[in-house]
């Protein structure tokens, strides 16, 4: 007859090793979104931004966009424009340009990266781009998130 005490050990165990997997699980799906600002610069229609944008997620995301507030000089808001980064493989980055006719790049002091209102791949929870979002610049104008 096998006693109590020798019976919780292998439960207790078998509790732990689950319970480890699905918090390496957790951690495995977590990852980060890394968007870099890496140059500002004039084009024919107004000003060309240069984006880095890394997916360390371990799904790939389908659709990814982001509601940009460009902030001037003087740190009034410009406008708020919606950028479309398409899709963004798991483990991938990827260099994105956008125009932003009518903008004077010497008026851009500082951008904010205000929303996500696409952030679509299996497994991602809508809120997931803007909860794993990680900012940077290269540029002389400032990237928030």
């Amino acid at each position: 007859m096998m006693h109590l005490s020798r019976m919780v050990v292998p439960v207790a165990f078998a509790l732990t090793l689950s319970a480890g997997a699905a918090v390496a699980q957790d951690a495995a799906s977590a990852g980060a979104l890394n968007i870099e600002l890496n140059e500002v610069a004039p084009s024919q229609k107004g000003c060309k931004l240069t984006l880095v944008a890394g997916n360390a997620f371990v799904q790939n995301l389908s659709k990814v966009s982001f509601e940009f507030v460009i902030f001037d000089q003087k740190g009034l808001v410009e406008r708020m424009v919606v950028l479309d980064f398409r899709d963004l493989p798991a483990g991938k980055t990827k260099v994105r340009q956008f125009d932003l006719p009518g903008t004077n790049c010497e008026a851009v002091k500082s951008l904010l990266i205000n929303d996500a209102p696409a952030c679509v791949g299996d497994g991602v929870e809508g809120d997931a781009c803007m909860k794993a979002l990680k900012t940077g610049s290269k540029s002389a104008v400032e990237l928030k998130g």
